[in-house]
């Protein structure tokens, strides 16, 4: 399991966390957290305490949504939000290539190129929350607030 620590997406997550808070770290699960279901039993808290980071793309550009485990990320409300026609999740080729993450690890943070971050609000709900570590089997722990600042998301109602 260490060795998953070694895997250069997970170095890029672990380098931004520390620049954030030396106190944060990876947790290496024993089980899958590919989806906020699997996340959410191998850490044995409820699945709307799971991050779910995902890349949207919008026109010609990308952007990260997080949301809640427990909830969609709706493409309507980021049309209205954007202002822009053309909104539709990203696909595997395309987060590989703007997150540098392959999908079921992607991370909130430490992306291959600057991305513009929206939260989602009802994330708040939670004292703590586990986001992707750049692995299926890694994650980390944090706290609403701090991810915000971690990410420089801007909060956002993006969820149904």
């Amino acid at each position: 399991m260490k060795i998953l620590l070694e895997k250069e997406p997970v170095k890029r997550v672990k380098e931004a966390l520390i620049k954030f808070n030396s106190s944060l770290t990876v947790i290496v699960l024993n089980n899958t957290a590919r989806t906020a279901k699997d996340a959410a039993y191998s850490l044995n808290c409820e699945v709307g305490a799971i991050v779910k980071s995902l890349l949207i793309k919008a026109d010609e550009s990308f952007l990260i949504c997080l949301v809640a485990g427990d909830k969609r990320c709706s493409l309507n409300k980021l049309k209205k939000i954007l202002n822009k026609e053309n909104i539709s999740m990203a696909s595997a080729n395309e987060v590989k290539i703007n997150t540098g993450f392959s999908i079921g690890g992607v991370s909130p943070l430490g992306h291959a190129k600057k991305l513009d971050t929206l939260i989602d609000v009802s994330i708040n709900r939670f004292k703590d929350i586990f986001a992707a570590a750049g692995h299926p089997n890694c994650v980390f722990k944090t706290n609403y607030k701090d991810l915000i600042k971690m990410t420089d998301a801007s909060e956002k109602e993006i969820s149904e």
